[in-house]
């Protein structure tokens, strides 16, 4: 089954404690089991790699339990049940989520601080199943592919040089190519035996990294044909390897092509051009920084 949500984790987190002081890791263990995760579900990774999913949702239903007065840490990683939790308990809902403990009124006073719990709206009361972490992350990815869109017509209206000039500099971000300097001698030599240029793939100049850079329009694909001809000119330089970049796509066939080819050739369409822009920075640059900061157990070992 899919991860469940962290509003779904409240009532089940919230009967775990009902017999006193729990570890939030042994709880987050039983109710892996008892929702019948998988064991790639319980080891899937938020994107920072740092926390499981499922525990993390676990952590925020606990947090929002706290909030409402429901649960009480004791010590660290431990909470129990209080008497407010009991009294839930003693004649449970179906479900606890958001619009439910919103009628704790400290739990309405840490949620929407700033509004009239008389004018509130509907929507607020029935707030996403997303962990703020999700929704911000969510948010993120929204606004990254908005700047992808922009980034990818900003290039295709340029000149090809332009786009050559893209490619030197993600390499480089990427750390390949060496310098600016160098890569950019060895990139912008269009129709040399085939290929738009070759790129150091370290420092050495020990292995070499031929590449194809293609500026075309979303609804012109790279086809096989051209990734044969790559393949040959590759072939021709006795190189191994290969990268073609395209701001547009590869078709199905060009994609099968590469699969059967005896030489390691990576596509890059414009979809992932633009998001190895954005992760290195090339052609954008941050707008703003928001910390997300989390409790440090370390500082309150005593």
């Amino acid at each position: 089954m899919a991860i469940p949500d962290f509003q779904s984790l409240m009532l089940p987190l919230l009967r775990k404690s009902a017999d006193g002081e729990v570890s939030i890791q042994q709880v987050i263990d039983e109710l892996a089991g008892e929702f019948g995760l998988s064991e790639d579900e319980r080891t899937e990774l938020l994107p920072s790699g740092r926390q499981t999913t499922f525990a993390n949702r676990a952590h925020w239903a606990k947090s929002y339990l706290g909030k409402a007065g429901l649960i009480e840490l004791t010590r660290r990683s431990h909470f129990a049940i209080t008497d407010a939790g009991r009294s839930v308990l003693a004649s449970p809902p179906d479900r606890i989520d958001i619009a439910y403990l919103r009628r704790f009124p400290i739990f309405e006073a840490f949620r929407f601080p700033n509004e009239d719990p008389a004018t509130t709206s509907e929507e607020a009361s029935t707030s996403s199943a997303l962990t703020p972490d999700e929704i911000m992350r969510q948010a993120r990815d929204r606004l990254d592919a908005d700047l992808g869109v922009e980034l990818l017509s900003r290039i295709q209206a340029a000149p090809p040089a332009f786009f050559e000039r893209v490619v030197v500099q993600l390499l480089i971000a990427m750390g390949y190519g060496g310098s600016l300097a160098r890569a950019g001698r060895a990139l912008g030599r269009s129709g040399d035996g085939g290929v738009d240029g070759v790129i150091d793939e370290d420092a050495l100049g020990l292995d070499r990294i031929y590449v194809q850079a293609k500026c075309y329009a979303d609804d012109n694909p790279v086809g096989p044909g051209a990734i044969r001809d790559f393949f040959g000119a590759l072939d021709q330089f006795k190189a191994s390897k290969g990268l073609f970049v395209t701001t547009s796509k590869f078709t199905p066939a060009a994609v099968k092509t590469v699969d059967g080819l005896s030489k390691r050739i990576v596509l890059i369409d414009g979809s992932l051009l633009t998001r190895l822009m954005i992760d290195h920075g090339v052609g954008c640059r941050v707008e703003d920084t928001l910390y997300v900061k989390k409790l440090d157990d370390e500082f309150f070992r005593f």
